[in-house]
């Protein structure tokens, strides 16, 4: 998500397009109302990135909450959920590396996200740290460029035009709080997670569909993982190093019928390694 700020207002700006939110600045107020009700759309041009400040975890996801709401308002997805409409064509991104292995005996391929992988979080941010996931044969990695809807927070996507589509947000945690070696409880409990972050995912917001809800630990890291309808998503978050991971797993009413067991699986793979 990119922030800026100009004279007495912040603005929300989603790359590539005249679409962005305005929330004026009004006397300091807590609580997610005040923030939702400050915030309007308009059209206008293309504004430059800036990081606006935040003060704690807390403050943050009733922040990012707040937005998130007011950009599904707009008919707006943070992170470019919303589906073929708002698809950004991208083309083949110069040296981007394959991290996909063969097939197993029973046709699942491993990806790693290789470790000379560029990232797309700006100068001076550490790297990042490797992910991984496991896809049936058939799925393909799709281009990120700097032209995509959700922005340099989008660090890969999959798809399968049988089973569905995935893609993978790695957000600076010192964009909301000041953690450099942070962990999924540190920036809050399951329930937080998935109010504060979700609407972005999914650019609505959240209340009444969460299906499930789940913590799952590997190798001394713990995840959370989540189910929600409408739409069909499995969201797994965890945090590593300086880093929040959102691994997502989408797919349409009939994709998600006939592939529901493999899809669940694909995202229960997701590990930071």
């Amino acid at each position: 998500m990119l922030l800026a700020e100009m004279m007495n207002s912040s603005v929300l700006f989603l790359p590539s397009s005249s679409l962005f939110l305005t929330k004026q600045l009004v006397p300091a107020t807590k609580g997610r109302a005040s923030a939702a009700a400050a915030v309007r759309c308009s059209s206008g041009p293309n504004l430059s990135e800036a990081h606006e400040e935040e003060d704690g975890v807390a403050s943050l996801m009733g922040r990012r909450h707040a937005m998130a709401s007011a950009a599904a308002a707009c008919g707006v997805s943070v992170f470019g959920f919303a589906g073929e409409s708002m698809a950004v064509k991208q083309g083949l991104l110069a040296g981007r590396i394959p991290g996909l292995s063969d097939p197993d005996e029973k046709g699942w391929r491993t990806y790693r996200r290789p470790d000379d992988k560029s990232g797309g979080h700006g100068v001076g941010w550490s790297p990042i740290i490797p992910y991984s996931f496991k896809v049936r044969d058939g799925w393909e990695e799709v281009p990120v460029s700097i032209a995509d809807l959700g922005g340099t927070e989008i660090d890969l996507r999959f798809a399968n035009s049988k089973q569905g589509r995935l893609f993978v947000v790695v957000a600076p945690v010192r964009r909301f709080a000041e953690l450099d070696d942070a962990t999924i409880e540190k920036i809050g409990t399951p329930e937080k997670v998935i109010d504060a972050f979700g609407p972005e995912v999914i650019g609505e917001n959240v209340e009444g569909k969460v299906l499930s809800m789940a913590t799952a630990e590997y190798s001394g890291r713990t995840y959370y993982q989540f189910e929600l309808e409408p739409p069909h998503i499995f969201i797994t978050a965890t945090a590593a190093g300086n880093r929040l991971y959102l691994f997502n797993v989408t797919a349409n009413g009939l994709q998600w019928k006939r592939n529901y067991n493999d899809l669940k699986q694909i995202a229960e793979s997701f590990r930071v390694v």
